[in-house]
């Protein structure tokens, strides 16, 4: 399978999104389903979704990650970023032991690319091989305009992530902190919740935005360090 020159995409997953890295909480029946799925073990089709922020691109890289452990060929797909580029690169995907397809919702309407999903999700099952999508919506509010496909997305096993509570926000922006090598006291973390947008997604951006900055003020993070940060980048 080929992909157009033009593209400038990151395609391939992320290994530093593993399963190791992600604080499950309430979650920890999905995560535990996903990992199945991806060692081969599980269900073959998994429909994933959650609000937005709510880790389930990091998951579908660590599904990836998960595979390639098991000698599986895996494909990660960033369907918001592709909508635009044309279905075509869906063909040959059957090869792949496992596809990960991210944020579904950016193709519905599009009938080349609906088409092309309901021809792969076929050849997929006929070639014995897994499929997992992303969406912030269920199945049943996606506007899918093809019935077949609608159908198909119903097939499998669906899962919701369930938003963090605040121990489990806490818990979770630790274990980034410790992936970046940053040092995060419970203090500054409870101060980060309490002052931004609670989503995991926004919140690791800041992380990574804090471990530079510390790096560079040669500093350790504490809070009126994060107060002055946050002035800066609210």
């Amino acid at each position: 399978m080929s992909l157009p020159r033009q593209l400038p995409l990151r395609l391939a997953f992320n290994p530093r999104h593993g399963f190791a890295e992600y604080h499950a909480g309430a979650n920890a029946e999905v995560v535990d389903h996903l990992r199945r799925c991806a060692s081969g073990t599980g269900e073959s089709f998994i429909f994933l979704h959650g609000d937005s922020g709510s880790g389930k691109t990091h998951l579908l890289h660590a599904c990836c990650g998960e595979a390639q452990q098991h000698d599986a060929s895996v494909f990660y797909l960033p369907l918001a970023e592709l909508a635009d580029h044309g279905a075509g690169m869906l063909e040959g995907l059957e090869r792949q032991t496992l596809v990960c397809l991210d944020d579904i919702e950016a193709i519905a309407t599009r009938n080349e690319w609906e088409h092309g999903l309901f021809d792969l999700f076929n050849r997929l099952r006929d070639a014995g091989h897994r499929l997992i999508v992303s969406s912030h919506l269920a199945p049943a509010e996606l506007p899918i305009a093809l019935p077949d496909l609608l159908t198909r997305l119903n097939w499998g096993l669906t899962l919701r992530l369930r938003p963090l509570d605040d121990d489990d926000l806490l818990a979770a922006l630790a274990l980034q902190a410790q992936s970046l090598g940053l040092e995060l006291p419970a203090p500054v973390g409870r101060f980060l919740l309490n002052h931004c947008r609670r989503d995991p997604a926004h919140l690791r951006r800041h992380l990574e935005q804090l471990d530079t900055a510390t790096l560079a003020a040669k500093r350790k993070l504490t809070i009126p360090f994060l107060k002055t940060y946050l002035e800066e980048n609210p």
